[in-house]
């Protein structure tokens, strides 16, 4: 699942791509800009791509925004092999889970109201997500663990 939020910093907005694995709710793949341009998406795609390996025929889910809808993007998916599924316009449901992420984000940084530059907001959603959200963040609908302990439990013979 892949989605785009703005973030304010003194110098103007920052932008977010995360790409999640819905299995662990672990984020694979981010990118930050200062601008909305496709290469935002497509550079939240390349380190998702360059963390999971996936093999073809993955679900790839986004809204219809034109990032997601731009013939760039279309043919890193096709590079993938992957099958993009889009939201219908009006659903919010579709991508609740990341949408949950970015309120989370925003909730236990604060970054709500502007914090600092762009490159201190970077490295400050840089630290919560690579340190804190992957490998410590607790959360319920995994078994209170973080997804980084979740896909090692997963993965454990029985």
């Amino acid at each position: 699942m892949t989605d785009i939020t703005y973030l304010p910093t003194h110098e103007g907005w920052i932008y977010l791509a995360v790409v999640m694995d819905l299995f662990s709710r672990k984020t694979v793949g981010w990118a930050m800009r200062k601008t909305l341009h496709t290469e935002l998406v497509v550079a939240a795609l390349t380190m998702a791509q360059h963390h999971r390996c996936p093999g073809q025929g993955i679900l790839h889910h986004s809204d219809q925004g034109v990032q997601y809808a731009s013939s760039e993007y279309r043919q890193a998916l096709e590079r993938l092999q992957a099958l993009q599924r889009m939201s219908r316009k009006g659903e919010c449901w579709d991508n609740a889970a990341i949408e949950s992420f970015f309120s989370t984000l925003k909730l236990e940084l604060d970054l709500h109201k502007a914090q600092g530059n762009r490159a201190e907001t970077r490295n400050l959603v840089f630290e919560w997500i690579e340190v804190f959200y992957n490998r410590e963040r607790r959360h319920s609908s995994l078994g209170y663990r973080s997804p980084t302990r979740f896909e090692e439990h997963q993965a454990r013979p029985n």
